[in-house]
C-alpha cells in the first residue's frame, strides 16, 4: 500500500497511485483494472472512497467503466487528447458581415475549439453565429 498524504483526501492519494500504475505501464491500455473490492482491500478504503477515485480517473479520461464489465484503461495520459473550447461575443468585421450579409459591428458569438494530443496543438476551429435577439419579457398577469 502506498504511503498516504497528510493533507489530501484520501480518494486523491488512491487516483494517483492508479494513475502512477497506468502512466509507468503496470496497468496496460485496455486492461481493467482491480474490481472495487479488490481495490477496498488493498487500500484498506471504503468503497465509497474508491468510487471516487475511479470518478476522478474518469472525469480526466484516463478510465472508462463498462456496466456488468468493470473500469478499464482508455489511454495512457500522454497521448490523451485534450479539447478545450471557449466563446465570446464580438463584433462583425468586414470578412464576417459580407458571410453573414450583415452591417459590420453586429454582435455574433464566437466559438474556439483547441483540440491538444501529447501536449500539442493539433487543431484549431473558430465558428460564429449570430447573437439571438433578446425575447421581450414575458408579461404577468394576476388573477
Amino acid at each position: 500500500m502506498p504511503t498516504p498524504h497528510y493533507g489530501q483526501p484520501r480518494y486523491r492519494t488512491i487516483a494517483g497511485e492508479l494513475r502512477s500504475r497506468i502512466e509507468e505501464g503496470a496497468i496496460s491500455i485496455g486492461a481493467l483494472l482491480p474490481t472495487e473490492g479488490a481495490l477496498m482491500a488493498e487500500f484498506k478504503a471504503s468503497r465509497g472512497t474508491v468510487r471516487q477515485a475511479l470518478a476522478a480517473l474518469r472525469e480526466d479520461g484516463l478510465v472508462a467503466t463498462a456496466p456488468g464489465r468493470g473500469t478499464f484503461v482508455r489511454t495512457a495520459a500522454s497521448e490523451r487528447d485534450e479539447l478545450n473550447e471557449k466563446h465570446r461575443r464580438i463584433r462583425a468585421d468586414a470578412s464576417l458581415a459580407a458571410a453573414f450579409s450583415i452591417e459590420i459591428g453586429t454582435l455574433l458569438v464566437e466559438r474556439e475549439r483547441i483540440k491538444r494530443k501529447g501536449g500539442q496543438t493539433e487543431e484549431v476551429i473558430r465558428s460564429y453565429r449570430l447573437v439571438e435577439p433578446d425575447l421581450p419579457p414575458k408579461r404577468e398577469t394576476h388573477l
